[in-house]
Parts: C-alpha cells; structure tokens; sequence
C-alpha cells in the first residue's frame, strides 16, 4: 500500500512539472507497466485530480483544470522559492496581488517543515523593504490574461493609451517582459504588420476575448529582451545616441541597465552603449559618470554639451580649491 501511495504522489508530482506525457514516458520514470499508469490515472481521478487523456496515435496524459485546486508537491527548494516569491509579491507592482499573497504565504507556512521554516525565517527577519519610487501597478488579472494568450498563441484585441489617445489594436501576444518598475508586452501588430512593444499598465481593462490561433513568428532578430530595451531607452526620446566604451562589456554592464540603454560589445575591449533622452545634458552626465573613457558616435550635438559640462566642472573644481585654501 505504501508503494503505491509513493507511486501516486511521484505520478502526481510529474504530471504538474510538464504539461504532456506519453503513457510510455510516464511508465518509464516510474517502472511499471502501461497498465499500471493507467490503474494510476484512474486512482488519481477517483481522489479528484482532473487527470485528462490525450487523444493521438501515441496517446497520453495531461493535468486538467478541475473545480478545485489540487494539492501542489514541491520539492524543498521549490517552496522556499515560492515563499520568497510570495512575500515579495505582498509589496510588489502587481495591483491586488498583495493580499492573496499574504493568504497563500501564511496557508505555505503552516505547512513547512520545521528545516523550511527556519531559512524562511532567516528571511524574514534579514530583509527590511526599503520604499521608493514605484512604477505604475499593473492588475494581476490582465497580467494572468495576456499571459494566457501568449501561452495558447491567440490574437488578442487590445484597447491600448498611446500617444494619440486610445485605440484598438489586433495583436498576436508573443511575450511579456518586466523591468523593476513595469510591465511590457511584445507581440506583432496585425495591422502595422510588425512587431511593437506595448505598456502593459497602458492596457485597458478587460482585455478582449481571446481570438483565433494563430502560427507564431520568428522573434525580433536582436531578441526578445534587447528589442524591448531598445524600444524603451532609445525610441520614443529625441536624442538617440551611441557612445563606444573603451573598456569590455563585463565591466560596463555592472554600471548599467536594461531599463537605461542597450549594450553590446564590439570587441574583447570596447563596447557599444545606445540610449535616449530628451535632454543632451542629462545624457552627457549620464554617460560621464559611469567611470570609463569614451567617444561619441552620435548625435554630434552631444560633443558640446560635453565640453560645456567639462568647463563647468573644471570651474567648480578651482572654487572648491579656492574656497579651501
């Protein structure tokens, strides 16, 4: 009997790690026959776990959606994972994530063992929130949503505020990707017939039904990621400027980010730094500051504004001098 309750909780456990399995697959992780996977699965149903088979020449089984949710089995670092991800949720950007977290966390904890306890008291009790400027929030329901419509590769109709008011926009969701302080969507406008970069707080709720299926394309050529940070350091600004580092990407990029600017190496010694802003001085002092030496590719108009900031440093340098004399 304790054999098969093991079994059970192991059949359980890796049919919430993937989505799909053969019968085959599953009677292979768990040494027995086919005819015991399926004893399994209908065991499983009878407990209540909407185990759902799926038709095809190789045949197989997937987790359904039930009326209930269903125990999860999660190894130990996945519930500290969890737990960490819960408390962190509970002061996050997501609007009305932080109550249910706060309920999930305390129903996760009553159920650690005594050893998971303790490290997410340590935790706990090491970390002090620090408050600052938060991004706009963002629902969790729409969040869920277009999350969904990215994973089932359906075209999505989105009521989107953008610069010429509020306009509905036919979209095909490829990925949502998040910076400390937003949300954004990529997905390839239908009607622009190329890919755009959408505020996911700019969204408004409820989104559209889910539309039909569609064939997903192949992604930006510079990725995912590098197309969204490019999309929002460089392109909505009216300085867009590039300045070679004379020193090696993995030195710069500790004094950058994703959400400041785009950069790539050039060589084992130089690296490729482009960003936006609407203001040269700002960006002049942005670029200074990082500690390595550089020149400007473009715009050409930054050059100046260099000089000036130099000037304006030297002088403040001869009267602090001169004050402390």
């Amino acid at each position: 009997m304790l054999e098969t309750s093991a079994r059970l909780l192991r059949l359980l456990s890796l049919l919430q790690a993937r989505r799909d399995w053969t019968g085959a697959e599953l009677a292979d992780r768990l040494g027995v026959g086919l005819r015991t996977v399926r004893r399994d699965v209908g065991r499983l149903r009878e407990l209540g776990y909407p185990v759902d088979a799926v038709p095809g020449a190789a045949g197989g089984y997937r987790l359904g959606v039930g009326a209930a949710l269903p125990p999860l089995l999660l190894d130990d670092e996945e519930a500290v994972a969890v737990a960490i991800s819960l408390r962190m949720a509970a002061t996050g950007s997501v609007a009305g994530l932080e109550e249910g977290a706060v309920r999930a966390l305390a129903k996760l904890q009553q159920l650690l063992p005594s050893r998971l306890r303790h490290r997410m008291e340590a935790f706990r009790a090491a970390t002090v929130p620090l408050p600052g400027s938060a991004g706009p929030e963002v629902g969790a329901d729409l969040l869920a949503a277009v999350a969904a419509a990215c994973r089932d590769r359906r075209r999505v109709r989105l009521r989107y505020r953008g610069r010429d008011g509020v306009t509905a926009r036919e979209v095909e969701p490829h990925r949502l990707v998040h910076t400390p302080r937003r949300w954004y969507l990529v997905a390839w406008d239908v009607a622009k017939d190329d890919w755009r970069t959408f505020r996911v707080d700019r969204i408004e709720e409820p989104l559209g039904s889910p539309g039909a299926r569609f064939t997903p394309r192949p992604p930006p050529e510079e990725g995912t990621a590098a197309y969204v940070s490019h999309g929002i350091t460089s392109a909505p600004y009216a300085h867009q400027a590039r300045i070679l580092f004379h020193a090696p990407l993995e030195a710069v990029a500790p004094r950058t980010s994703p959400g400041a600017g785009r950069l790539e190496a050039v060589d084992a010694h130089t690296c490729l730094f482009t960003a936006g802003s609407n203001s040269l001085h700002e960006l002049a002092v942005h670029v200074a500051v990082k500690g390595f030496d550089f020149e400007v590719l473009d715009p050409p108009e930054l050059v100046p504004v260099l000089r000036e900031v130099r000037d304006r440093l030297d002088r403040a340098v001869t009267k602090s001098a001169e004050g402390s004399d």
